[in-house]
This record gives structure tokens, sequence and C-alpha cells, in this order.
């Protein structure tokens, strides 16, 4: 069985700063659009190392994990897939923390599956055609926030 499926593990990170959320421009594949910081863990590495890997080197910010907000779990089903990608069932781990800059500047990512990263009002997000993962993010952040009150 795990034969006729995949499976990708990723850690993203929820930043929000002075109403802002730090967002990475996807372009991969010839797809593209606004989403959470972070991607695929690495063989051996844990998923908050993942997301301060991934963070800097779509962002170039250097990043505190704060809390784990939650684990998404999505099928992307064979026709989805990208192209040269097997032609089976993927499902997508995304665990996503709450997390803060320590340092670095904004930087965009160089010859990786992002080109772009930029701090966006909260008020703007919905009209920018960002990715499921960012209003997936921002759903558990304000509820995680409501829960610790």
């Amino acid at each position: 069985m795990a034969d006729d499926f995949d499976v990708r593990v990723g850690a993203y990170a929820v930043i929000i700063r002075d109403g802002s959320i730090l967002l990475s421009h996807w372009n991969d594949h010839g797809y593209s659009g606004w989403t959470l910081p972070g991607g695929g863990l690495e063989l051996k590495e844990d998923a908050p190392a993942a997301v301060v890997r991934e963070v800097r080197e779509e962002t170039g910010y250097g990043v505190e994990t704060q809390e784990l907000l939650g684990v998404d779990s999505i099928f992307i089903p064979p026709e989805r897939r990208f192209p040269g990608e097997k032609p089976r069932l993927l499902h997508a781990l995304r665990i996503i923390y709450r997390a803060r800059v320590t340092s670095g500047t904004l930087t965009h990512e160089l010859a990786g599956s992002t080109d772009e990263a930029a701090w966006v009002a909260l008020d703007q997000v919905s009209g920018l055609g960002a990715t499921p993962l960012v209003q997936v993010g921002l759903k558990l952040a304000i509820h995680n926030a409501v829960r610790s009150e």
C-alpha cells in the first residue's frame, strides 16, 4: 500500500508583526501564489529546525519558533501533481508554527521554489490570491490566540 501514494512533511511559519504577515511568493513548475514561508523537511531534520532553515532561505530572516499552532493534512490527487512527478496520490502534512523574527533583513530567495518575500498587511491578504495554506495558518493563529486568553 505504501507504494500507492507519497507523503511529504513540511514545516511553515506564521509570523505577524505590526499588523502584517510575512509571506513568500511560491513560483514552481508553472504554479505560483503567496504562501507561508516554509517547506519540506530534509533527511534527519526535525520540524522546528526545518521551519527555521526554510524561513531563512526564503526571507533572509532568522526566526525563533514560539508555539506549534497545528498540523494541516491535505491529499493531492495524481492529476494535480506537478509534471514529471509520479502520477499517484500525495499526502501533504504541513506543520505550522507561530514564530518571531530575531535577526536578518528581508531578502528574496535565489534559485529556489520562491522568488520573493514580503510583509503583507493582514487586511490585504484576502485579495492577494494567496494559497489556502495562508488562511489555514491565520485561522490556527487566531484560534490559538483566543484559546490562550
